[in-house]
C-alpha cells in the first residue's frame, strides 16, 4: 500500500502552531507578566469595542432570521434532491454536544443566580421582577445570539463544502467575496491562522471552566482538595481521553460521546425536574420565555452607557464575555456543524440550529437556575457560598442538589461525568476542526496532528488557569475574538452574495423552462388547429372535384339567380355552360 500522501498546509500549521506554543510556554514560565498584559489588554479591548461585539451580533440574529426565511431557504447544502448524512435527532445531539456543553453545566445554576444577587446595573424592582429579569437576562446571553453566530459562518462553510465542493476550510467560505487566487494566497493563510488561534483559545475556556467545577465538586465529595495542581492534574488525564476519542473520528467516539452526552444531560434534567417542583419550573419557564422574547430588542442593544464604570465591568464579566466567547468558538462550532449538516436546506439548517438548541437552553436554565432562584428567594442565603456570602459558580450547582430530596452526592457524581464528557467531545471535536484547517480542508487529518492538537487545547486551558483563572479564561475569550470578528462579517457579505447569485440563476433557469413549455404548448395547440382546418378544407375541394356538390335550392340563389356555389366555383364553373346568344358567331 502506497505511503499516504501528506495534505499538511505548512503556512498555516507552523504559524498557528508556533504562537500559541509560544503562549503556552509564556503562561507557565512568566505566569505574573502574562496575566498583566491580559488584564491590560481586555480594558483596552472592552473601553474601545464593547460597542462593536454588541452591533455586530445583533446584526448576526437579523442576518440569519433573514436568510432562514427568506427565498434562498429551498436551496440544498449539497447536490440538489440529496439526503442529510445524519438522521435529524442525531444531528441535534452533535450540534447542542459540541456547541456550549461544559458552559451549560457551569453555569446552569451560577448565572440566574448572580444576576438575582447582584443584578446589572439599572435593574430595580421587587425580588420577583429581578428574578424574572435574571432569566430574561441569561437566555439572552445563551440564546438565539449565540446560534446566530454559529449559523453565519456553518452556513457560508456548508454552502462553500457542500453545494459547491471545496475543500473544507475557512477561506473558502469567502471566495465569493474575495476571488479564488486571493483565497489561495496569503490572506487565505492568514484567515486559516486566525480561525486556529480562535478556536483553540474558545475550546481551552471551556475546558478551564469544566476542570474548575470538577475540582471544586471532588473537594465537595471530599476526595481531594481543589487546588491548581488538581486542576493541573485533571487536564492532562481529561485532555489524555480526548486525544483517543480524536483518533477515533467523526463516525465513532464523536458520535458516539455526542449521543450518549445528551442522553446522560436529558436524564440529569428530567430528574431535578421530578426531584424539584415540576409545576413551578413549567410556569416559569413558559413566564420568562415571555420576558425575554418581549425584551429581547433592548436587551440586545443595552452597552450600560449610563451606568458609567459599574455597567463597563459588568459588561466585560458578562455579555462581552460570552459575544467574545462565542465568537472566538464561531470556527470550530461552524466547521463542525457545516461538516455534519450536508444535504440539510438553508432553511432547515438556520432554522434548526436556531430555534432547537435556543428552546433545549432555555429549558436547561428553567430547570437548574430556576430551581436555584426558588430556592434562594425561600431561605436566602441558602445558594450563597459561606465565606464569601457569594455566589460561587464553580459549586452552585452542588449546592443546589443537596437542597432537593434524595439528592447530593449521586447527583453530584453525574454532574461530573457530564463535565467529563462534555469536556471531551469538545476537545475532540475542537482537535478534529482545527486539525482540517492546518491540513489544507483535508476531512480525514493525519493521526499525529490530531494528538498534537488535542494536547495543545489542553495545554492553553492549563495556561490560562494558572495564568489568572477564571478572570484570565474571559480575557481570553474577549481578545482573540476581535479579529476574528471580521471575517464574521466578510464571511455574512460573502454567503449572501453566493445564495442571491444562485437564486437569481434558479429564477433565470426557471423562466427559460416556462417559456420553453409555452412555446411547446402555443406550437402544439397551433399545430392541431392548423391540422384541423387544412384537413377540412381539403376534403371540401376533394368533394367538390368529384361533384359531390349539394343540391342548391331558391334560399340559396343570390338575387339575380345565381346560386351561391355556383358563384363560388367561379370562372371554371362559366367554362362549362353551352354557349348562348351573344357567344353565337355561326350566323
Amino acid at each position: 500500500m502506497p505511503p499516504r500522501r501528506s495534505t499538511l498546509a505548512p503556512a498555516v500549521f507552523y504559524p498557528a502552531g508556533g504562537l500559541i506554543l509560544v503562549f503556552v510556554l509564556l503562561g507557565i514560565f512568566a505566569t505574573d507578566a502574562t496575566a498583566e498584559v491580559m488584564s491590560t489588554l481586555q480594558s483596552k479591548v472592552i473601553n474601545g469595542f464593547g460597542w462593536y461585539y454588541v452591533l455586530i451580533v445583533a446584526a448576526f440574529v437579523i442576518f440569519a432570521i433573514y436568510v432562514g426565511l427568506s427565498r434562498f431557504g429551498d436551496i440544498t447544502l449539497g447536490k440538489d434532491e440529496e439526503t442529510p448524512d445524519f438522521k435529524l435527532p442525531v444531528w441535534f445531539a452533535m450540534l447542542f454536544a459540541t456547541g456550549m456543553g461544559i458552559g451549560l453545566v457551569y453555569y446552569g445554576v451560577a448565572e440566574p443566580l448572580w444576576h438575582y444577587t447582584d443584578p446589572k446595573p439599572g435593574v430595580t424592582g421587587d425580588d420577583a421582577s429581578i428574578a424574572g429579569q435574571a432569566m430574561g437576562q441569561t437566555y439572552l446571553h445563551w440564546g438565539v445570539h449565540a446560534w446566530a453566530i454559529y449559523v453565519v459562518i456553518g452556513l457560508a462553510l456548508a454552502y462553500a463544502i457542500h453545494r459547491k465542493g471545496r475543500p473544507v476550510s475557512i477561506r473558502w467560505a469567502l471566495e465569493p467575496l474575495l476571488g479564488e487566487e486571493r483565497v489561495k494566497g496569503w490572506l487565505g493563510n492568514v484567515i486559516d491562522v486566525l480561525a486556529i488561534f480562535g478556536t483553540v483559545f474558545g475550546v481551552a475556556t471551556s475546558l478551564g471552566l469544566g476542570v474548575l467545577q470538577l475540582s471544586a465538586g471532588l473537594e465537595y465529595l471530599g476526595v481531594a482538595e481543589s487546588t491548581v495542581a488538581l486542576q493541573m492534574g485533571l487536564i492532562a488525564a481529561i485532555t489524555a481521553v480526548a486525544a483517543l476519542s480524536v483518533a477515533s473520528g467523526l463516525e465513532r467516539g464523536i458520535k458516539w460521546l455526542s449521543n450518549g452526552n445528551m442522553m446522560l444531560a436529558g436524564a440529569l434534567v428530567v430528574t431535578v425536574l421530578i426531584m424539584g417542583s415540576s409545576l413551578y419550573v413549567m410556569r416559569e419557564w413558559v413566564q420568562s420565555l415571555g420576558f425575554y422574547l418581549q425584551n429581547v430588542m433592548q436587551m440586545t442593544f443595552d452597552t450600560l452607557a449610563f451606568q458609567g464604570a459599574d455597567g463597563l465591568a459588568w459588561e466585560s464579566s458578562w455579555t462581552i464575555f460570552y459575544w467574545g466567547w462565542w465568537i472566538s468558538w464561531a470556527p470550530f462550532v461552524g466547521l463542525f456543524i457545516a461538516r455534519i449538516s450536508r444535504g440539510r436546506t438553508v432553511r432547515e439548517f438556520v432554522l434548526g440550529t436556531l430555534i432547537v438548541p435556543m428552546l433545549v437552553t432555555t429549558v436547561w436554565f428553567s430547570v437548574f437556575g430556576g430551581t436555584a432562584l426558588r430556592q434562594e428567594m425561600m431561605e436566602p442565603g441558602s445558594m450563597l457560598d459561606a465565606e464569601t456570602g457569594a455566589v460561587n459558580s464553580d459549586t452552585a450547582m452542588f449546592q443546589l442538589f443537596e437542597t432537593l430530596p434524595g439528592g447530593g452526592a449521586w447527583l453530584a457524581v453525574i454532574a461530573m461525568i457530564l463535565v467529563v464528557v462534555f469536556f471531551v467531545t469538545s476537545s475532540d471535536s475542537g482537535s478534529f476542526v482545527v486539525d482540517m484547517l492546518a491540513n489544507g480542508g483535508d476531512q480525514n487529518p493525519p493521526l499525529w496532528s490530531r494528538l498534537f492538537w488535542a494536547i495543545l487545547e489542553g495545554g492553553v486551558a492549563a495556561a490560562l488557569l494558572y495564568a489568572g483563572g477564571l478572570a484570565t479564561l474571559q480575557t481570553a475569550s474577549i481578545l482573540t475574538a476581535l479579529p476574528f470578528s471580521v471575517v464574521l462579517v466578510a464571511m455574512a457579505v460573502s454567503v449572501w452574495k453566493a445564495l442571491d447569485a444562485e437564486h437569481k440563476a434558479i429564477v433565470r433557469t426557471e423562466r427559460r423552462l416556462r417559456r420553453r413549455e409555452f412555446k411547446q404548448e402555443v406550437t402544439e395547440h397551433v399545430t392541431e388547429h392548423v391540422t384541423e382546418h387544412v384537413t377540412e378544407h381539403v376534403n371540401t375541394q376533394l368533394s367538390e372535384m368529384t361533384g359531390q356538390i349539394p343540391v342548391v335550392t331558391d334560399a340559396d340563389s343570390d338575387g339575380n339567380g345565381t346560386s351561391v356555389a355556383a358563384r363560388r366555383r367561379g370562372p371554371r364553373n362559366w367554362r362549362r355552360r353551352a354557349p348562348g346568344p351573344e357567344t353565337d358567331t355561326s350566323g
